[in-house]
């Protein structure tokens, strides 16, 4: 807090955002469904109009330039378009389902770093928004008498070295019952109450492949994804690499839908789902869709790439930045030797490079500054690189030490002239 004229001024929000929002509690992800497009970038301003602020509003500017870069929004590529199609389609029309049968699921793979997980919340979030509304934000399912807490979307991150149980003490934590001392089948059956009680009607397990199948839980990890299939409620599995996961073993792939078909549930795992109509003891339908990285082999694929790049140009504060400045010259084929056309690993090269645009006064990207950049995503603890969660970074030759150049001092202060003010003062 500062203070000007006695009154006290608030310190910009886009500084201090608060504590990272945790999606895997009900409350952490009504927060973050709520607060996802609040982020407001900083204006634009020509050099003119900075070099007329006072010294602190150009710290701040900066400081919100640099925000805005470390938060660059989500963008919709040709292939994040078909998994939007397909999911907002099969959400909606499995939630509209009054009859016993079984709702399709879906699995969403594709390697680390392609926006699976943002693009999935992003779809579930905006089903939410639109199934609240519908129903006043109340639970149309909710027991006459009782105020139980409507979770339409639940997502949970599968956790490392996941086996059955953690996974489903996972999706009651997300739900804040408890679970202690209880069987595997008594936790399924809890996962399957809350889910029922909460009106859930979207289930997100992330980084599903944790789950592996070679394993001594192998039996048990089939027969919870069995019962997880029998929910009524839409199951979206996202993963690295599901295919070769193992998870799809007895799975058989339908020619004619292009589905994953797994056979009912048996044994121990049908013990668990004694209450379900015989109705919904049918064969489990999943589609699996990929979401890709971007090529650079065809002219619309080149295009293609070249168009995202265009987006992000727009949300770039730079003061010398100049239209193409990531679509001109060889700049696209360079960023895209630089990552391997996978977004996530864009955004590394193009926020840290910013960050050294500004603070050596270039205030443009150019390919001999991004060539000072190095990608390294070995420090990520919230990601399994023996799941694959971690791609490979494209070799690049390591960069030329050069010598720092002096700060820019162009748009520095350079204090109160004798007998005169500056343009900011008083500002």
């Amino acid at each position: 807090m500062t203070q000007n004229g006695g009154e006290q001024q608030p310190a910009a929000p886009f500084i201090l955002p608060g504590p990272v929002t945790d999606r895997e509690t009900v409350a952490g992800w009504k927060e973050w469904r709520l607060a996802r497009h609040s982020f407001q970038p900083a204006p634009q301003l020509s050099v003119a109009d900075y070099r007329t602020l006072s010294p602190r509003k150009r710290a701040l500017h900066d400081l919100h330039r640099a925000a805005t870069h470390a938060n660059l929004p989500l963008q919709e590529t040709p292939m994040s378009a078909a998994v939007v199609r397909l999911m907002r389609s099969r959400l909606q029309t499995n939630a509209l389902k009054h009859k016993p049968t079984t709702r399709p699921g879906l699995m969403i793979t594709g390697g680390g770093y392609q926006g699976k997980t943002e693009t999935a919340c992003e779809i579930a979030a905006a089903f939410e928004d639109a199934w609240l509304d519908l129903h006043d934000q109340l639970n149309p399912a909710a027991i006459p008498g009782t105020r139980d807490l409507h979770a339409p979307v639940a997502y949970v991150q599968t956790p490392v070295t996941a086996k059955p149980k953690s996974t489903c003490q996972a999706i009651l934590d997300f739900f804040g019952a408890d679970h202690k001392r209880m069987t595997l089948p008594q936790l399924t059956r809890a996962v399957r109450t809350s889910l029922r009680d909460h009106g859930n009607r979207v289930l997100l397990l992330d980084d599903i492949t944790r789950l592996k199948m070679h394993r001594a839980d192998d039996q048990d990890t089939l027969d919870l994804m069995r019962t997880f299939m029998s929910m009524h409620t839409t199951l979206v599995l996202i993963g690295v690499n599901i295919p070769g996961s193992g998870l799809l073993r007895e799975g058989r792939h339908d020619p004619r839908t292009g589905q994953w078909v797994f056979p009912p549930p048996s044994g121990a795992a049908a013990a668990t789902m004694a209450g379900d109509d015989p109705a919904t003891q049918t064969e489990r339908r999943f589609d699996l869709i990929h979401l890709e990285p971007f090529r650079y082999d065809t002219p619309r694929s080149i295009a293609a790439w070249t168009t995202h790049l265009v987006g992000l140009e727009e949300h770039l504060r730079l003061f010398h930045a100049r239209r193409g400045m990531l679509t001109g010259g060889t700049m696209p084929e360079y960023l895209f030797r630089r990552t391997g056309g996978v977004v996530g690993l864009l955004e590394r090269p193009i926020e840290e490079g910013c960050a050294e645009a500004v603070e050596t006064g270039v205030e443009k990207l150019t390919e001999d500054l991004l060539d000072t950049i190095l990608i390294n995503l070995g420090n990520d603890p919230a990601r399994d690189a023996a799941a694959g969660e971690i791609p490979k970074v494209p070799a690049v030759a390591a960069p030329t030490k050069r010598k720092r150049k002096a700060r820019n001092t162009v748009f520095d202060d350079t204090g109160i002239p004798t007998g005169g003010r500056t343009a900011g003062q008083g500002a």
